[in-house]
């Protein structure tokens, strides 16, 4: 049969005109909104951010049509993706109308929603509703009954929510009332096709046929004016963020994970470094404001504020908003606040989770170079003193630098300034070249490289730090000097390969030093020691112990590397058991951000919490690959009064006592 359906059945094609009319005075309110926040986007710097047009499409249908970024966290994010997608169906299902009612089929007599067609039609749209509405309840009940800490409510979910939620009754109590006239008795086959509407149907088979007429007429345009003034309402909501989210995917940065614009301090046109004023933003730091679309998965990873501490990354990138929209002039620092810019440890969680893309981390780092290098603010005197420490002996313990490589003494490591061939340059850091601790971390690795046949370089007194901590804290000109010195003397010894300890040197010589002129391939010792093994040039021994695993944050979420270290456990003769927090999802050590360097003042502290999810597991060993993460565990453990029940090992540690003879 040649199943279909009168479209506009007792409305009559007299609404054309009119609805039409009003659709596009829509659009034109719409387009109106998007220009004038236009006009605030681009009151921010110049960013070019449409290099690599394909790779940027492609993430757009992946992330924006296809939903991948949004289902990273599962529940919420399967909720949300199944809204999306239902509303998607109605709205390609609404243009499908459209095109046959008002264009092929009175310009062609050409109809093309009917029979079989029309059944899947009827039936996908139908279901589609019935998501959307189970969908929008689950949010309802989330954003007003049983509210997480730190959602908001504000002005705009009640407009949003409640102008969607009167959409979809009017939409079924249309199709019931024509249901109920059309097809319950008439044609029950068909009705079958629309199980929603068939049941607000029988619901309304009680009414007369005038009234369900008459019903039908009056709630057929307050569906179609709550439609329309949802969709006018959208610049001027969070509701935004259906278009500004999606373009965001578009813009993102391409870039290597945590790569920070070099600033050109011997500029002559440059008087202000960092962020203070509004204008001292880029323009997508004021468009990421609107693509936020606040559900606080930044804030729920990010470990500042898991602590108690001020932090919220999604509060940061509101605040920016607020600014731009609403009180340009302000001070965006003293809007921030400080306890905020320095509570931050740089740590990646929040943008690892975030769904829109938005880059938090570097909007903290820039307002923090501003209170360095433009007000001399640090986050404590003890800061202030590392950073002239670096600046004066190349660390910032104050060391004197000429016993930087005293840790290599008796070893048999070659210091590049001898002369002589090495396979690889070991850039041992600070921690690794005066923290006692760590100084055992160093001198591991070149015994475990000895025993693999891999020749060794350092360059001993001539290494400074890499400046890391110093530029996460705001000091670029402090990071600049010492990257100078140091690339200086890699590209003087021409070395060809770089192996570090450390995970926040790794980072840095391999991604940030590119811009200052060194191109040299640098690896992280887990995964060169990963490879070492695999290949057989080191043997080890299986001794079987149970351990947990760190992923510190700048090994795993800036570089991707999780599973080498957990392989070398395992050739070890480990027996992983994992924390809660793992991998992507792992928790802060607390010394990322240069916050290594200073006094955790507010809150708790984060590696104690760190420290407790070890424990936790019941293993009696945590490993970590990391000198931060080392030192601040050991506190941790102190602190939280875990010495009993927890110590903590450097991977080279276990390898080095497992080298087979």
């Amino acid at each position: 049969m040649n199943y279909t359906r009168e479209f506009y059945w007792n409305v009559g094609h007299g609404v054309v005109i009119p609805m039409f009319t009003f659709t596009a005075i829509t659009a034109a309110i719409l387009i109106y909104g998007f220009i004038r926040r236009i006009r605030i986007y681009r009151m921010g710097k110049p960013l070019p951010r449409l290099d690599h047009l394909p790779t940027r499409i492609f993430r757009l249908i992946n992330r924006g049509l296809v939903q991948l970024r949004v289902m990273i966290v599962k529940a919420p994010g399967i909720t949300h993706a199944l809204q999306f997608w239902g509303m998607l169906l109605l709205l390609v299902g609404t243009i499908i109308v459209m095109i046959q009612v008002d264009f092929t089929q009175p310009l062609f007599n050409l109809k093309f929603i009917h029979g079989t067609f029309y059944l899947v039609f009827s039936l996908t749209l139908d279901i589609a509703g019935a998501v959307v509405a189970v969908m929008l309840a689950g949010f309802l009940v989330r954003r007003f009954i049983y509210k997480p800490k730190g959602l908001a409510t504000i002005r705009d979910d009640y407009i949003i929510y409640g102008t969607l939620f009167a959409i979809l009754v009017t939409a079924y109590l249309i199709e019931g009332a024509r249901m109920a006239v059309t097809e319950i008795n008439q044609d029950p086959y068909l009705a079958m096709f629309s199980p929603v509407g068939l049941l607000v149907a029988h619901l309304l088979s009680g009414l007369s046929e005038s009234t369900l007429r008459e019903m039908h007429k009056i709630l057929w345009w307050v569906h179609f004016f709550l439609a329309v003034g949802l969709i006018a309402a959208i610049p001027f909501t969070k509701l935004r963020h259906l278009f500004t989210t999606p373009i965001n995917y578009l813009f993102a940065d391409l870039r290597e994970k945590g790569s920070l614009a070099t600033i050109n301090l011997e500029a002559a046109d440059v008087d202000n470094f960092g962020v203070a004023r509004l204008a001292d933003l880029t323009w997508k730091d004021i468009f990421d404001a609107d693509a936020c679309t606040s559900c606080k998965r930044c804030q729920d990873r990010c470990p500042a504020w898991a602590t108690d501490k001020p932090l919220s990354p999604m509060k940061v990138v509101q605040q920016i908003g607020e600014v731009a929209f609403f009180h340009p002039e302000a001070n965006l620092i003293d809007t921030v606040t400080r306890d905020v810019l320095w509570a931050c440890t740089t740590c990646y969680a929040c943008q690892e989770i975030c769904p829109a893309d938005i880059e938090h981390v570097n909007k903290i780092l820039e307002m923090r170079r501003n209170l360095v290098l433009m007000q001399g603010e640090f986050p404590g005197n003890e800061v202030m003193t590392a950073v002239n420490n670096t600046e004066v002996n190349g660390n910032p313990f104050g060391l004197a630098f000429a016993s930087r490589g005293d840790w290599a003494n008796g070893l048999d490591v070659q210091r590049m300034a001898d002369g002589g061939a090495v396979d690889i340059l070991y850039f041992a850091g600070c921690y690794a070249s005066f923290d006692k601790r760590n100084q055992e971390v160093a001198r591991n690795f070149i015994k475990i490289c000895n025993a693999a046949g891999v020749k060794v370089g350092i360059l001993g007194k001539e290494e400074k730090c890499c400046g890391e901590p110093e530029r996460k804290l705001g000091n670029e000109y402090v990071y600049q000097t010492v990257a100078a010195e140091n690339i200086k003397k890699i590209k003087g010894y021409g070395v060809k390969k770089i192996v570090t300890t450390c995970p926040h040197c790794f980072n840095t010589l391999g991604r940030d030093y590119k811009d200052l002129g060194l191109d040299v391939e640098v690896e992280h010792y887990s995964t060169f020691l990963n490879r070492l093994i695999g290949e057989g040039t080191l043997r080890l021994n299986q001794q079987t112990f149970d351990c947990t695993y760190h992923d510190s944050c700048y090994i795993g979420r800036y570089k991707g590397i999780y599973q080498e270290p957990r392989n070398i456990l395992h050739s070890a003769g480990g027996s992983i058991m994992e924390m809660a927090k793992k991998e992507e999802n792992s928790f802060c050590c607390g010394g990322g951000g240069g916050r290594v360097l200073a006094e955790e003042k507010l809150g708790r502290r984060i590696n104690v919490e760190r420290v407790k999810m070890a424990q936790a597991t019941g293993a009696p060993l945590m490993v970590s690959n990391c000198p931060f993460c080392l030192t601040m565990f050991e506190d941790g453990i102190k602190t939280g009064g875990f010495q009993e029940k927890l110590r903590v090992r450097d991977l080279s540690e276990i390898i080095v006592e497992r080298i087979a003879s």
